[in-house]
C-alpha cells in the first residue's frame, strides 16, 4: 500500500508503511512497518475578543505504537481496523523525519503472504 493513517477499534490513530497480508487471494490482515501512534494534545489559547478559551492548535507527537518490542513489522488483524486513510502532509512529513525517510510516500501495492491463527 504505502504510508497510511489507520484508525483502530481501540480509538488509536497509527501511521505506518502498510502492506496487505494475502492468503488465497483474500486480505487476511495488514503488516505495519515502523508503526507510530499519533498523539494529539489540544493547546488552548485565549482570544483577545473572547473571555473563554478556544482551541486553535494541536500539539502532535509520534511515539512507537508498541514501545516494548524490537519488531519493526507488526501484523494486525483486519477486524481491528476501522479505516485506512491518507495522512495529511504535516503528519506524513513528521513520520518521514522520524523514520529517516525509509519509506516511499507514493502509493504502491505491495503484498505479503501471512496467515493469522485463531
Amino acid at each position: 500500500m504505502s504510508i497510511k493513517l489507520i484508525v483502530l477499534k481501540s480509538g488509536e490513530d497509527i501511521i505506518a508503511d502498510v502492506k496487505e497480508l494475502i492468503s488465497e487471494e483474500n486480505v487476511v490482515g495488514y503488516l505495519l512497518q515502523e508503526p507510530q501512534r499519533i498523539l494529539a494534545e489540544s493547546i488552548p489559547s485565549l482570544s483577545e475578543n473572547e473571555e473563554c478559551k478556544t482551541i486553535s492548535n494541536l500539539k502532535i507527537t509520534l511515539t512507537p505504537w508498541i514501545p516494548f518490542t524490537s519488531d519493526q513489522q507488526v501484523p494486525v488483524r483486519p477486524d481491528w481496523i476501522v479505516t485506512i486513510v491518507e495522512p495529511i502532509n504535516d503528519i506524513l512529513k513528521m513520520y518521514d523525519e522520524k523514520t529517516n525517510g525509509k519509506f516511499k510516500t507514493d502509493s504502491t501495492n505491495e503484498q505479503s503472504d501471512y496467515s493469522f491463527e485463531d
